[in-house]
């Protein structure tokens, strides 16, 4: 028998070897064929350390604790199994053979024991895991659909074996040494194995019997892992198999040595291996700009390719994906499959003469990275583009796959090569060209967000010198500059800075947008244009600390900008206030107590990561400590947070981009957010702020979320708190009575004396006929009070056709069970997902619109416009019928407004103008030479005054209630500044409500930029692709003067 059993071993590993040698240097040619990596190799000894740390203690595995644990049983077995089929190879001459210098040393013998039977154990649950999770049941629900369940099961089968065999050889040993009377044949060597030894029989007779079994077993061990061998070397895709050797490779060259995930800034375009130089673009070969970006597989770095092999079809960032959990074809893992599959098919094949290779190798060669099924493409357009670059997907990969890199460098050639993308990017990237900004605003509106301020913003240019000068740079951004309601962030951070004593100071008209919106969606031309001019502007203005409200300029600003030479300090400003809150210099004042109908009641807060400021930079402490300090609230979790949030849809440009496929990612985060009860939704981006907004306003309008729930951005709350009143003491009480006993007294002794400003009596002034003609055109005929409807996005039910077809867009061919094709499985159907998701009416509702540039000779309509009683309306706010389920208000106010509707903007509506872009400033119109401006009519009603920068919302002006208290303040402190900045919105008395309407003449506006007549109109940047024609004329008033 033992000769037997040599032979055998000895012919499968001799079968074995030679193949297994020729697919690793296939696999390596393939690696090899990829571009360069720099960067990849710098400080080995913080790689080593990591790769060593993340292997052994599992750091990112256990992400997902008990499939982390049992995982780490089954690859220890794993390492522990090699030694065992070594050992076993020698033991088929030698049943008693023992390692030299180890011998039986009890810890080498306990730890093989019991990582064979944890490793056995380990096994059986996560097959039965697999089975639970299966796709078959869930469908693309399962993290596992699209994997090849079959492979995975031969991996664990044979990983079981291999485990158990360890058991039952070490059985057969104790009996052997027990037969012959050794000193070790005891339970303390065999803790584990002396009762698997009861299996074999005993005695000095059967010595010979014991070798056998031994050697069996060893041949047993030997040929199972010659033939796992050989299966995984003809088939150089299995990286369920594979990824057990070339994890540890993988890990090593991640792109960070810290440690760190490839997630924070990009890295920039590679040219013949080094960074893509704007200066020294007119020198590249034709051939070069080819490379810009990766538009065949063989493009990607060798680190990409090695990425691709790697991939262990876990699914784990399939099931983090927001894309693939709303019904979106992207799937990062089928993906990477996909890329492999494709990789192993072409590369190969490119280095057959080209009139040698069959038919299958030349149509894999000829076959288009990104295209359409019709094309025959590799990846689907719609999954490229659906990529939110959230990085949740490299955040859970537990071998360190660079996913957002490789998808942002198949964007890049698609953008800068192809000119093939999605038509709504046309319009960021003529904005951030033209204006800096992706909205196409005038950069002379900047400066707007401070008019509301009681308290002067130092300007660098024009207050100060240099940043020397002051601590901190207020880095605003475009949407805290120019988005209605990212202004109010603006402001509410500007006044606690100012409050806390911070010496900062704003660009202004000198900054313009950081680029990433242009970097993200593949434009990187564009992106090192604004980085560059950025970069000088912080380089002259001495810039060392700056502070940010945006985590998308935040993360530009700290981690790309060192490329072109500026070293910062950049701090988010939740970062910075909570900073500010533990050295005492912002105190948030507990509400008030007492009578219950003074008292404030409980309010409760959750808060939503935003992924460039969480996954992308680690900050996640910061933005929870402020909202726990906040008096009179308490926090709720919800249940995908930190490292796990989910996204709210916005980023990797797709805040400009419509959302047609499956349901809507915002609304999704925004059922999580409003199912934990939460009374306020807390966030720390302007971007997050929009789509959670216009995700509110969905459930809200459809019945699924509370009225009174409102998203806010995390220092609006916390000035909220700071500015609440404290509770007067008894000393105050009596200083507010002896006040009001002299003022009374005084008011008595002058009551019968007339005075000048004394206001006349409402009772003697007559009625005009013409009082106000201006607030009956204003009469909206669909009515303020109506909400508008919300339109539903109804995903298809799931169904397996569905499923493949998905499938088939990553270049991956599955089974109507969700297996990847020639798997095994038991047989069944994967039951549709029946789950129907609200959807808001537009993907950006509170975008600012960019300007509209009429076409010669176009003449544009008189607009009259009128604001009802009772303060400020935004000019935003008064063309578009606000949903009155969104945001109530009560009878009286609405039936003011009703009354103060004007017919002009009642024809607006009828003719489609109504702008979809909720909430969003209204950019200048840049009217063509020759173009003919009527003069617009603007009525303004009593005690209000317009901000120009809310012209077309449908939003009422109530729109993100705070603490009552602090609304008052506001309100007060706005309505002062802003009458005095726009001196033709006069405040009436009621004595004077019956007057006129004052008209402006549209030629007392300053000229708006002039374009030139070769330049394409940007009347189509609207975000959300929908028209903005007779609401155009409202554009003008952006860059109007106030009248001396």
């Amino acid at each position: 028998m033992q000769l037997v059993a040599i032979i055998v071993s000895l012919a499968v590993t001799a079968i074995t070897i030679p193949v297994t040698v020729i697919a690793v240097r296939r696999m390596t040619a393939v690696v090899r064929a990829g571009g360069p990596a720099p960067g990849r190799t710098n400080d080995p000894a913080a790689r080593t350390v990591n790769m060593l740390k993340e292997t052994f203690v599992h750091t990112r595995m256990l992400q997902w604790t008990w499939v982390g644990i049992l995982h780490w049983f089954a690859y220890a077995a794993f390492l522990v199994l090699s030694s065992a089929v070594a050992q076993g190879f020698v033991q088929l001459f030698d049943p008693e053979f023992v390692w030299p210098l180890i011998g039986h040393f009890f810890l080498y013998e306990w730890f093989s024991e019991f990582i064979g039977l944890l490793g056995a154990l380990a096994i059986i649950p996560l097959a039965i895991y697999r089975q639970v999770k299966h796709p078959r049941k869930l469908g693309r629900q399962s993290r596992f659909f699209g994997s090849r369940q079959g492979q995975a099961y031969f991996v664990e089968f044979m990983v079981f074996l291999e485990s158990i065999a360890i058991l039952f050889i070490r059985g057969a040993e104790y009996n052997l040494l027990q037969a012959e009377g050794s000193k070790y044949a005891s339970g303390f060597h065999f803790p584990i194995a002396q009762f698997f030894g009861n299996l074999y029989p005993t005695g000095e007779e059967n010595i010979e019997t014991l070798k056998t079994i031994i050697v069996t077993i060893a041949m047993i061990k030997v040929v199972s892992a010659m033939i796992w061998l050989l299966v995984i070397s003809t088939n150089l895709t299995m990286g369920v198999a594979w990824h057990r050797f070339l994890a540890w490779p993988n890990i090593w060259f991640k792109r960070e040595s810290d440690g760190g995930t490839a997630l924070g800034g990009l890295k920039p375009i590679l040219v013949n291996g080094q960074p893509l130089d704007l200066e020294k673009m007119e020198d590249l070969e034709e051939e070069d700009f080819e490379k810009l970006g990766v538009g065949k597989v063989e493009d990607f770095s060798w680190k990409g390719l090695l990425d691709f092999t790697t991939c262990t079809e876990c699914g784990r960032c399939q099931s983090q994906c927001p894309a693939w959990n709303t019904e979106k074809p992207l799937s990062p893992k089928l993906l990477m499959m996909g890329l492999r599959e494709h990789a192993y098919a072409k590369i190969p094949a490119l280095s057959v003469p080209e009139d040698e290779r069959t038919e299958e190798q030349q149509k894999e060669v000829e076959r288009p990275l990104i295209g359409d099924e019709e094309m025959y493409g590799v990846i689907d357009p719609d999954v490229l583009w659906s990529c939110t670059n959230c990085g949740a997907c490299v955040q859970q990969c537990p071998v360190d796959i660079e996913h957002v890199d490789h998808i942002d460098d198949m964007r890049r050639f698609q953008v800068l090569v192809e000119s093939n993308f999605p038509a709504e990017l046309n319009n960021i990237f003529k904005g951030l060209e033209r204006k800096g900004n992706p909205w196409g605003m005038n950069p002379k509106n900047r400066l707007d967000w401070t008019k509301g301020l009681d308290f002067e913003v130092k300007q660098v240019g024009v207050d100060v010198e240099s940043l020397d000068e002051v601590e901190w740079l207020f880095w605003v951004g475009c949407a805290g500059a120019f988005e209605d309601r990212a202004k109010k962030t603006t402001q509410a951070v500007a006044e606690l800075l100012h409050t806390a004593g911070v010496e900062f100071a704003i660009l202004g008209d000198g900054e313009t947008c950081t680029g990433d919106p242009a970097r993200r969606a593949g434009n990187e031309i564009v992106f090192m244009q604004l980085a560059m001019e950025n970069s000088e502007v912080l380089k002259e203005t001495k810039a060392k600390k700056v502070v940010s409200t945006c985590a998308h300029c935040f993360n530009s600003l700290k981690n790309e900008y060192a490329e072109f030479g500026v070293e910062l300090e950049v701090v988010h400003h939740t970062q910075l206030l909570n900073r500010l809150v533990r050295e005492g210099k912002l105190k948030p004042v507990a509400p008030k107590a007492g009578a219950a109908a003074s008292a404030e009641p409980e309010k409760t807060i959750t808060y939503h990561d935003p992924c460039f400021l969480g996954r992308h930079n680690q900050v996640y402490e910061a933005p929870r400590e402020l909202l726990s300090v906040i008096p009179g609230a308490k926090f709720a979790e919800m249940p995908r947070n930190s490292e796990r949030s989910f996204c709210c849809g916005a980023g990797g440009a797709r805040m400009w981009m419509e959302e047609n496929l499956g349901s809507r990612i915002n609304v999704n985060r925004t059922q999580e957010a409003v199912a934990t009860g939460a009374d306020q939704i807390a966030v720390g981006c302007p971007f997050c702020r929009v789509m959670l907004s216009d995700g509110l306003t969905a459930q809200q309008a459809a019945g699924e979320a509370r009225e009174e729930v409102e998203v806010l951005d995390v220092a609006q709350m916390l000035l909220a708190a700071v500015k609440r009143p404290e509770e007067p003491t008894a000393e105050d009480d009596a200083a507010v009575v002896e006040e009001a006993e002299k003022a009374t007294a005084a008011a008595a002794a002058t009551e019968a004396e007339p005075d000048a400003k004394d206001e006349a009596d409402p009772a003697s002034i007559s009625a005009t006929d013409d009082a106000a003609p201006a607030a009956d055109a204003h009469e909206d005929p669909q009515g303020t009070d109506e909400p508008a409807e919300a339109p539903k996005d109804d995903p298809a039910p799931a169904s397996a056709e569905a499923d493949v077809e998905v499938a088939a867009q990553h270049n991956i061919d599955v089974d109507e069970k969700g297996d990847a094709a020639g798997t095994g499985g038991d047989a069944g159907e994967a039951p549709g997902n029946e789950e129907v998701e609200a959807s808001t009416a537009g993907a950006s509702d509170d975008e600012p619109t960019p300007d509209p540039e009429p076409e010669p000779g176009d003449a544009v309509d008189p607009e009259v416009e009128s604001v009802p009683e009772g303060g400020e309306e935004s000019p935003a706010e008064a063309d578009t019928p606000a949903p009155a389920e969104d945001e109530p208000v009560d009878g009286d106010a609405r039936e003011e407004e009703a009354d103060a509707a004007g017919a002009v903007e009642a024809s607006a509506v009828e003719s489609g103008a109504t702008s979809d872009e909720a909430g969003a400033p209204t950019p200048d119109p840049e009217p063509e030479p020759g173009d003919a401006v009527d003069p617009e009519v603007e009525s303004v009603p009593e005690g209000g005054e317009e901000s120009p920068a809310e012209a077309d919302t449908p939003a009422p002006a109530e729109d993100e209630p705070v603490d009552g208290d602090a609304r008052e303040e506001e309100a007060d402190a706005a309505g002062v500044d802003d009458a005095a900045t726009e001196p033709t919105a006069q405040a009436s008395t009621p004595e004077e409500s019956a007057a006129p309407s004052e008209v402006v003449a549209v030629e007392d506006a300053p000229n708006p930029d002039p374009e030139s007549d070769d330049v394409a109109p940007l009347s189509d940047a609207n975000p959300s692709g929908q028209g903005v024609t007779e609401a155009a004329t409202e554009l003008a008033k952006d860059d109007e003067e106030p009248k001396a």
